[in-house]
This record gives structure tokens, C-alpha cells and sequence, in this order.
């Protein structure tokens, strides 16, 4: 009963341009870039077939829309009648900041340095005193949004069980939709980037009220762009996290853990790709767990840039799943009934026999990034761009930990075979930005993740 659900952030608009804050304002109009990167958004989700289209009433998203809509309803397209009506719903407003509305960024830092200030490092505790007819009205911009954004979520997923929605919306309501679809507060609402005409996906299992998982964000290679540019105030260092390509086993389902299966030769060439997507990107360092399936991947990538040396780091390895490894869903659940919903529903509870648990891959592989992370800004007087290539249940661990989820949020993080993250940090202190997950686009499989399904 799984409802798929594909975030578009509205194209390009004037304000964009003149870096003025928008929020509710509606003066913003899409730019001729803006209008392409529309176009562009259409032409990457022809082949998807949606069931309902929702969009904002503010009109850049609005015309992001039509724009949108305009392409998949073309011959080459589906069918006219087969694409929605989209419905206009005021939940998807952009975040309300009234007395900013129209500034310029540098305007607003300049006459609101201690709110600019909250806003950039601690937006939950944001406040903006708006006059009214009956006194003034204290507002919470961002816990306000994470509300718009629950109301939203509770209004339209039980309309679509086992279907899939298109949302065409603003930066910050898809951030807060994002948040609250994972869990996170509004304290982490700056951690998530959605770039103009960025594709997200969401996967909802069982609807509102269980954990949804991201599987994929701020995708825009449809737009000319392989990677995302750096946002501001994150020029510092760049990560780029590669989960490793396919092996026999993840086609088989078949769980690895600390066995050293190799790539088979789907895993090679998803490599390759990846090696092809990352060639114009200049490499300062690369890091790789030691076992043959990521470090061979690096290796692939590696190619592309002779000049940079490969680093192994243990604390990156797979988790241990000790006597699970080399065993089928099926069998695990034959010699131990029960552990495997147990490890699906609540991670952090299940010790893997005569392997790890969580908890002590939490520890060593969120200690060998950190470590990666101060060394790379201590060796740096530039900005630096680094290679991390690991595996899915390490490589979900760091996510989790880099936006602020704990590990019983483990599961909301998928890391297809090949997928490459991108992680920027700020010139100086600072917590990071996931600017984008799980791409696989250059995989061939289009928007969608359709990397093997297979276990750890």
C-alpha cells in the first residue's frame, strides 16, 4: 500500500534572481530559466504515471506547474486525459516571514542581524512580531510550517494508498514536508536543500504516522547540471558518498554484511557510470571502506582521476550481520523467527547473532566520518571536494547522523547500488547540508531508484 509521492520545487523566479526573500508574496514571477527548468522537470517524469497533482496557489509554482504539465501532456507524453487536474492546496504555501518579504537577503541580515542570525543556525527559535488590528501577533515561522506541513501530509496521503502524487511547491514547505515525513523537528529545518525545479522522492509505506523513506532528494541532473552547486555559506568542503555497485548477492537479496563479495559485472559497469557522472568533478582525496565491493567501485571512479590516491578506512566497513550472512530472507526468518520484522520495525533493538548491533556501527563509522571531516577542513586553505565510497547500513548511518536523525530513523535513508550523495559543509563552523541523496539518474533508470532491492 505504498503512496510514492515526487516533490517539485517551483522553477527559478525573479526573486531568486535578486535574492529576496519570498515566502508568501506572490509579486514572483519565473524567469526564462526558470520556465526551461520547468520544461526540464516534465520531460524527466514522462513515464511516470500520477494520480493526483497538487500545487501551491502562489503563482511561480503555479506556472512551474503548467509549464510541467504542458510536457507530459504532449504526443510523446501521456495522453491528455491521463494526466490530472492539479488541485490547488494553501498547505503548500511557502513558509510565512512577513516582515522580510521583498528584502534582499543582505538587506534582511543587515536590519535583522540577531534574527538572520536564528534563522541560519537555530530557525526554530526564529520570532517575528507582526502589528495587527488587536495588538501584535508573536509568529514561529518554522514550527508554524512544520505544522502546515503535518496538516498537509494527514489531508492527502489517506486519498492515495498504493498511489503516486506529483506536490509542486516552494524550498521551504518541501523541506518542512520532507522533515516531518522522517521525523525531524523544526530545529533541523536548514539540513535539506531543494534546489529550483529539484526532484525529491518519498515512499510512504503505510501511510501518515509510520516512518517514510527518502528515496531520493533534490535530484537536477534533468537540468544540465550532473551536481548541485554548493549553496551559500557552504563553500567550504564537499562530500560526495557512493554506495558501492551491485553484487551477485544484493540481486540474490542474499545478506553480506562482513563477507567480501565482489562486484558482479552489473555492479562494475554501475561504476563506470558513476566514474562517467563524477569525471568533471575535481577530486582532492578519496576514502573507501577496505572490503572489495566499495573499493573496487572507487576504484572504477578513480580512473577518471589518475592523480588521486585511495584511502581505506575499517570503520566504514558493512555491518556485521554475523549469522545472518550469506542467508536469504526466507532462512533468516526459518532459523530466527520473528528477528527479521524485529530489525525492519526496530533497529536499534536487534543484536545480530555473533555480529554487531546499531549501536556499535553508529559509533565507528559516525567517528571515522567525523575524523575524515576535521582532517579534511584542517589540511584545507581551500575548498576541498572528497570521494567516500561505502556501503548501504553505513552509508545510512552517516546520513542519518548529518541531518539530525537518530538510529531508530535508520530505515528513512535508501542507497541504491551506484547511488552518490552530497554532503557541504561551511567555509567554517558549522552543521552540514545534505544537498542531495541517492542519485541514480545517471544509472539509466530515469527519476527513480531501480538499483536491486537485494539485503546488506
Amino acid at each position: 500500500m505504498t503512496t510514492r509521492v515526487i516533490l517539485v520545487r517551483h522553477g527559478e523566479s525573479t526573486y531568486n534572481l535578486q535574492a529576496r526573500v519570498q515566502g508568501h508574496c506572490d509579486e514572483s514571477v519565473l524567469t526564462p530559466k526558470g520556465r526551461t527548468g520547468a520544461q526540464q522537470v516534465g520531460a524527466a517524469l514522462k513515464g511516470i504515471r500520477f494520480d493526483a497533482i497538487y500545487t501551491s496557489p502562489l503563482q511561480r509554482a503555479q506556472e512551474t506547474t503548467a509549464t510541467l504539465l504542458s510536457v507530459l501532456r504532449s504526443p510523446d507524453g501521456f495522453s491528455a486525459e491521463r494526466v490530472p487536474e492539479p488541485q490547488v492546496v494553501s498547505d503548500l504555501k511557502e513558509i510565512g516571514l512577513p516582515l522580510w518579504e521583498g528584502l534582499s537577503f543582505a538587506e534582511v541580515e543587515q536590519k535583522f542581524p540577531a534574527a538572520y542570525r536564528h534563522w541560519r543556525e537555530q530557525p526554530h527559535l526564529l520570532q517575528m512580531e507582526v502589528p495587527g488590528p488587536e495588538g501584535p501577533t508573536l509568529l514561529l515561522p518554522v514550527p508554524a510550517l512544520y505544522e502546515q506541513a503535518q496538516r498537509l501530509w494527514q489531508q492527502i496521503l489517506p486519498c492515495h494508498p498504493n498511489q503516486t502524487i506529483l506536490l509542486v511547491a516552494h524550498s521551504g514547505i518541501n523541506r518542512a514536508l520532507i522533515g516531518t515525513a522522517i521525523g525531524l523537528t523544526p530545529e533541523r529545518y536548514q539540513v535539506l536543500h531543494q534546489s529550483n525545479c529539484g526532484i525529491s522522492v518519498l515512499n510512504f509505506p503505510r501511510g501518515w504516522g509510520h516512518p517514510a523513506q527518502i528515496e531520493s532528494l533534490n535530484l537536477t541532473a534533468h537540468l544540465g547540471q550532473a551536481l548541485p552547486p554548493p549553496r551559500s555559506g557552504y563553500q567550504g568542503l564537499r562530500l560526495l558518498l557512493v554506495r558501492h555497485g551491485e553484487t551477485d548477492w544484493n540481486r540474490q537479496g542474499r545478506f553480506q554484511g562482513g563477507i567480501d563479495v565482489p562486484l558482479n559485472e552489473t555492479g562494475r559497469q554501475q561504476a563506470r557510470q558513476a566514474a562517467e557522472f563524477l569525471q568533471q568533478v575535481p577530486l582532492d582525496f578519496a576514502i573507501s571502506s577496505p572490503m572489495s565491493r566499495p573499493r573496487e567501485t572507487a576504484e572504477l571512479i578513480l580512473e577518471k582521476h589518475p592523480t588521486v590516491s585511495l584511502k581505506l578506512l575499517d570503520g566504514l566497513k558493512e555491518i556485521s550481520h554475523g549469522d545472518w550472512e550469506g542467508k536469504l530472507e526466507t532462512e533468516i526468518e526459518q532459523h530466527f523467527p520473528g528477528e527479521l520484522h524485529r530489525w525492519r520495525e526496530h533497529p536499534t533493538e536487534v543484536q545480530m547473532p555473533a555480529g554487531e548491533n546499531l549501536a556499535q556501527v553508529w559509533q565507528r563509522a559516525i567517528a571515522e566520518w567525523d575524523a575524515l571531516v576535521q582532517l579534511a577542513k584542517t589540511e584545507a586553505t581551500e575548498p576541498r571536494v572528497g570521494l567516500v565510497v561505502g556501503h548501504d547500513a553505513t552509508n545510512k548511518v552517516i546520513l542519518s547522523h548529518l541531518v539530525g536523525a537518530g538510529p531508530e530513523q535508520f530505515w528513512s535513508f535508501k542507497q541504491g547500488n551506484g547511488a552518490v550523495s552530497i554532503v557541504d559543509y561551511p567555509a567554517g563552523e558549522g552543521a552540514p547540508l545534505l544537498q542531495s541523496m541517492n542519485i541514480t539518474t545517471h544509472l539509466g533508470g530515469g527519476v527513480l531508484d531501480r538499483t536491486a532491492a537485494g539485503a546488506l
